[in-house]
């Protein structure tokens, strides 16, 4: 269609975007750090440091990946910590020596870590020592032969680092017993980094950056391929969107969602190594006391988060506190921002809380709201620089203007297919090279696009994706059960909540059994919140069970 939101972009912001000005994200690296050597790139738990320092020390860990583990160019290692300065350190060895990044969410169970860590093939992993005893349980069954294992206090120098490893293993018993032979801390790793030279790896934007593993409504997780170039392009379209409101060398953004979510990694991490940001990590975003009092050390001009954080902060008498006088962006995405969560954070702080939308498949950003809009408007906002939109209906023709259709994306942004999976791939696709987004949306004459409805049976929880059928399969798989059918309902603290409808084959089967059952399974967020038992499920003359039906009746 034609591109009829140009005319309501703001100021400055490009229709194009320049994807060549940087040959890959090591190229980006290289230059920012070069750039902007002596000012902070990263804060976390009061310790910064500098962009100097984050070059030597990704160097000295890339150097101990190369020389003293030898993997070869495009090995997958994984990652797996919550926000915390190895983070970065790691995630930048990794991708400038020619690795490729495998993001893991920290709260796996066991069943998802060993299904992951399989299907990427990873050879090596970093992991926080508090999550290693679930690696142990599986690292039997993965590819894996190389585990890097640290402690949250780890660099935050002595005496802090000592106190806050020992505190958390024994005052809050935060680290459970593991065994993972022939490991290595991640301080150790640094040390022997330094012995080896980093060999200089061509990289260009047909290579890939990272396997970002998004679930799917079959219940699969599958490992979206993110090259260079679909990263570097998101990147410079979200910096060519905010570019009008920032300044080189002088934004602090606070990350409080996790690195290993899409949109931190891009909008947080990588598009504010762009223009020397101080990126203010928060390792805990549940602690809302201990975050609000991160907020006031750190004058802040930038935050992202998702609607349940940001009502959280709202919710704290201590955040309205805070002096916003140096706020220029809040932006939400994950999940749709609450009108009602909209208008608190503008009488709060003054500044109004844009909506923005993106996919793990599109790196992730497809559409922001302009950041000069004075109030929160129910949109997405408007298809981002070199960003092609089209509403398709169910046969995969466009739609007409006004008309609800599914909103399928082109952009150079859009990732090269899904890991090992081509008939899925095939499916994401339109016979035109869009790729399917499964929501349902509509596009006024200004050009601005609104979600209507998903086409998907995904459900929401404050942000992240959890997908009914791999609820299905791990309730489904306790003897006492019959038939389960899951989907979301509304909930005002997640946005949206699991709730199943289950047939039981046992009558004694109670839902506190199923719950148990469940979070041996299931990472915390996707255990069901409600149960409902019934006698029989709705089906269709197929035997396929109507989840549509269960969400209307």
């Amino acid at each position: 269609m034609d591109k009829i939101w140009l005319k309501s972009y703001p100021p400055g912001v490009p229709a194009e975007i320049d994807p060549g000005e940087f040959a890959s994200l090591a190229d980006l690296f290289h230059k920012s750090v070069a750039k902007f050597a002596g000012r902070t790139a990263y804060i976390n738990m009061g310790k910064s440091i500098s962009y100097a320092e984050l070059d030597v020390l990704s160097r000295q860990f890339a150097g101990y990946l190369q020389g003293e583990l030898g993997l070869a160019p495009g090995a997958r290692v994984a990652l797996m910590m919550p926000n915390c300065l190895q983070y970065p350190i790691a995630m930048f060895a990794i991708l400038r020596a020619g690795f490729v990044v495998v993001n893991v969410n920290p709260l796996y169970t066991a069943r998802e870590l060993a299904h992951q860590l399989g299907d990427a093939g990873c050879e090596a992993i970093v992991i926080m020592e508090n999550f290693a005893h679930t690696l142990q349980e599986v690292r039997a069954h993965t590819q894996i032969r190389h585990v890097v294992v640290t402690g949250l206090g780890d660099l935050l120098g002595f005496p802090k680092s000592l106190l806050v490893n020992l505190v958390l293993r024994y005052v809050k018993k935060m680290v459970p017993a593991w065994d993972l032979p022939g490991h290595v801390g991640f301080r150790d790793a640094l040390s022997r980094g330094q012995a080896h030279a980093l060999q200089p790896v061509r990289l260009t934007h047909d290579d890939l950056a990272y396997l970002q593993y998004t679930g799917g409504t079959t219940g699969v997780a599958k490992g979206a391929m993110l090259t260079h170039g679909n990263i570097v392009s998101n990147l410079q379209q979200a910096h060519a969107w905010i570019s009008p409101c920032v300044k080189e060398g002088e934004e602090v953004i606070v990350t409080a969602l996790p690195l290993y979510h899409i949109f931190s990694l891009t909008a947080n991490c990588l598009t504010f190594l762009k223009i020397g940001a101080a990126n203010v990590l928060i390792t805990n975003p549940r602690d809302i006391p201990g975050f609000v009092a991160e907020l006031a050390a750190h004058p802040f001009t930038v935050i992202t988060g998702v609607n349940t954080l940001f009502n959280a902060l709202l919710n704290n008498a201590e955040f309205a506190k805070l002096d916003f006088s140096r706020l220029k962006v809040a932006l939400g995405g994950g999940m749709a921002v609450q009108q009602a969560v909209a208008d608190r954070w503008k009488a709060v702080t003054g500044k109004p809380l844009a909506e923005a939308y993106g996919l793990t498949e599109t790196s992730p950003a497809v559409c922001i709201n302009p950041l000069n809009l004075p109030e929160f408007n129910h949109s997405i906002g408007l298809p981002i620089s070199s960003t092609d939109v089209s509403l398709r209906d169910d046969e995969g023709y466009e739609v007409a203007m006004g008309l609800p259709g599914e909103l399928c994306v082109k952009g150079p942004q859009v990732m090269k297919g899904y890991y090992n999976r081509p008939e899925d791939t095939a499916r994401a696709f339109t016979h035109d090279g869009y790729l399917r987004t499964g929501d349902v949306a509509t596009i006024d004459a200004e050009g601005f696009v609104r979600i209507v409805d998903r086409k998907k049976d995904m459900i929401l929880v404050s942000g992240f994706n959890v997908y009914p059928n791999e609820v299905e399969d791990v309730v489904a798989s306790h003897p006492g059960v019959m038939e389960v059918a899951a989907l979301g309902v509304p909930d005002e603290h997640s946005g949206e909540a699991v709730k199943i409808f289950v047939v039981r084959k046992d009558p004694a089967l109670t839902a506190e059994a199923l719950l148990a059952h469940c979070r041996e399974g299931l990472t915390g967020y996707k255990v069901p919140r409600f149960v409902e038992f019934r006698d029989e499920l709705p089906k269709s003359n197929v035997g396929k069970i109507l989840r549509r039906v269960l969400r209307d009746g």
